[in-house]
């Protein structure tokens, strides 16, 4: 049982993380139709950004924390305004190249200034200490410091989005740009703006999840993918869908690295017996299978499955 209840913290902590990520993209996709596959990307320089702050420069964690989203949010929209917007015009394509051709430039431009190694970025002493115990397992401060600043961080989103108008103009271009625009809104610069939030959030996702999961530059590469599928599970444009396909992914993956499950238990349960020589037999890659071994494509699962029986997502609107 208390491994149960630290599994449950695990995988919030890394649901939590995957919705400061998509949240950003799902908007960006819903609202521009791009599929940024440099999103990743900026998750990374936010956590390079912050090392160079709190670590290279000594001002500290917090300093990190405010600054490198801002500047990963300032880059972002300079690269909307300046690149994406005009390749825009040329059609889908074109915009799968030029994203990931960037996310590529920014790999090489990390390791050009910073290595290819690891660089030390650790958590802040003031947060390196147990807060609490479940049994024999420690939860440390820093893991629940990363739960409040996700939660607050939807906490903004929901209000910005739901009660404050500029989050109206956001609702309504999101389905309706020729209309808000013939309104008298600038829409290209709702785009612009929209599209700076959601890389400053990834930059947020990037601080705090690079003491905690390192820093390096193949960490784009690591989530990149999975961000993609939150989206789709939880429905283009919606908030609450991207913190529950978040939170569920999240949950999926540490459960399943968690507990050694064995196939084989339920090949028996069908009342096949279990051979002498199991690499002689035509099932053997069943038999000796186990739930963390298929543990990191159960996402993709879900993610064919809704696309499936649910192609707008678990709480979308539209169908991906």
């Amino acid at each position: 049982m208390d491994l149960f209840f630290v599994n449950i913290i695990d995988g919030l902590v890394f649901g939590l993380l995957l919705f400061m990520l998509s949240s950003g993209l799902t908007l960006i996709f819903s609202m521009m139709g791009v599929l940024n596959f440099a999103h990743a990307s900026f998750y990374m320089l936010g956590a390079y950004f912050a090392y160079q702050i709190s670590t290279v420069l000594g001002l500290g964690f917090l300093a990190g924390l405010i600054v490198a989203p801002i500047i990963v949010g300032i880059a972002g929209a300079g690269i909307e305004r300046y690149g994406l917007r005009r390749v825009h015009q040329y059609g889908h394509v074109p915009e799968l190249i030029f994203t990931f051709g960037l996310a590529l430039l920014v790999q090489e431009v990390v390791k050009l200034f910073w290595g290819q190694n690891q660089v030390p970025y650790a958590e802040p002493a003031w947060l390196d200490f147990a807060l609490f115990n479940i049994g024999e397992n420690s939860i440390e401060a820093y893991k629940v410091f990363m739960i409040l600043i996700s939660m607050l961080i939807f906490g903004g989103l929901l209000y910005i989005l739901t009660k404050t108008r500029i989050g109206m103009i956001i609702q309504a271009a999101l389905s309706y740009p020729k209309t808000v625009e013939a309104l008298g809104h600038n829409v290209p610069m709702v785009f612009m703006g929209v599209f700076g939030v959601g890389t400053a959030l990834a930059g947020v996702a990037g601080v705090i999840a690079g003491p905690a999961l390192g820093t390096f530059p193949g960490m784009a590469f690591t989530l990149g993918s999975i961000v993609f599928v939150t989206i789709v599970v939880g429905g283009l444009g919606s908030l609450w869908g991207a913190l529950a396909a978040s939170l569920l992914i999240g949950w999926i993956t540490t459960f399943a690295a968690a507990y050694n499950f064995e196939f084989k238990t339920i090949l028996l349960a069908l009342g096949m017996e279990e051979p002498a020589l199991i690499w002689d037999s035509k099932l053997r890659d069943l038999w000796t299978l186990t739930l963390p071994q298929i543990g990191p494509i159960l996402p993709y699962v879900l993610m064919v499955a809704i696309l499936v029986f649910r192609p707008q997502g678990l709480m979308g609107k539209r169908e991906a």
